[in-house]
């Protein structure tokens, strides 16, 4: 049996839409109301509160965990923790992780993503996947949307980003997960092949370039309502951004052949059907 993780998240809900009707796959969800309708039986699956996850991970052979990377590193640490042991004693074969894209070490919220790498290597018991997935195309939106004057001012500088279509990593994960064996402790870099700079988002939507300085971007995150490791997290990915960081130079991008040799979807679409849809 196969037990999806964060299926009320972006990605999760993705992956859960895919698997939708079949009878070895549960769904793994912090509140089971939350679930979209028509999808697979779903369990309590709650990191925060250890003591739901013996019964939820029982007779499970393969678990997708679904980075829960919303909080501070040790949070993050200890939620991943909390799944693996779990998935251990429950007596689970293999865990496919939705993890960071290997030139994302720059990133603040990299370190939680290494540290559950590291912690699925030393396992005596499991197999595991890691699937190292870019930043979203959508996510482009929450840093590089045009402003009421139409301009982007996101600070990106000449810097360009690899991001993927968040519907292109959840066919990846379901195709792992489904066939887990075939993948048995391997790594794959799932970045984009179209790297995208703040001009070409501004082109697309017609819009105008002038970016921002770094301080201002993070003055005005933290003066939007942000919680606080949210801060430093965006101006750590402007700035890897636009020191030339994360355009997938160096990165041998495996998610072509893992969408079984599909063009993936094109990122500057993607970013542009985002910002119009709101």
């Amino acid at each position: 049996m196969l037990l999806v993780t964060g299926v009320s998240g972006a990605l999760g809900s993705l992956v859960a839409a895919r698997l939708a009707g079949r009878d070895d796959v549960v769904l793994g969800t912090r509140a089971a109301e939350a679930t979209p309708a028509g999808l697979p039986g779903t369990r309590r699956v709650d990191f925060d509160a250890p003591g739901t996850l013996p019964e939820a991970f029982a007779g499970v052979d393969t678990l997708l965990l679904v980075s829960a990377g919303y909080g501070e590193d040790d949070t993050v640490v200890a939620r991943h923790e909390a799944a693996i042991s779990a998935a251990e004693r429950a007596g689970v074969r293999h865990v496919v992780y939705t993890s960071l894209s290997g030139d994302g070490d720059h990133l603040t919220y990299a370190l939680a993503h290494r540290w559950t790498e590291r912690r699925l290597r030393r396992s005596a018991t499991l197999d595991w996947t890691i699937l190292r997935n870019g930043l979203y195309a959508e996510f482009l939106t929450w840093i590089a949307a045009p402003d009421a004057e139409n301009r982007i001012t996101g600070p990106l500088g000449e810097g360009r980003l690899a991001a993927v279509a968040r519907a292109d990593l959840a066919d990846v994960a379901v195709a792992v997960a489904t066939d887990p064996a075939a993948h048995r402790n391997r790594v794959y870099e799932l970045v984009g092949e179209r790297p995208l700079g703040g001009a070409d988002l501004a082109e697309a939507l017609g819009a105008t370039y002038a970016p921002g300085s770094l301080a201002d971007a993070r003055a005005a995150v933290a003066a939007s309502g942000a919680v606080p490791f949210q801060v430093p997290m965006l101006a750590s990915t402007y700035s890897a951004i636009a020191h030339g960081f994360l355009d997938g130079t160096g990165v041998e991008s495996d998610l072509r052949v893992l969408l079984g040799g599909r063009e993936p979807l094109d990122a500057l679409d993607v970013f542009v059907k985002a910002v119009r849809e709101g």
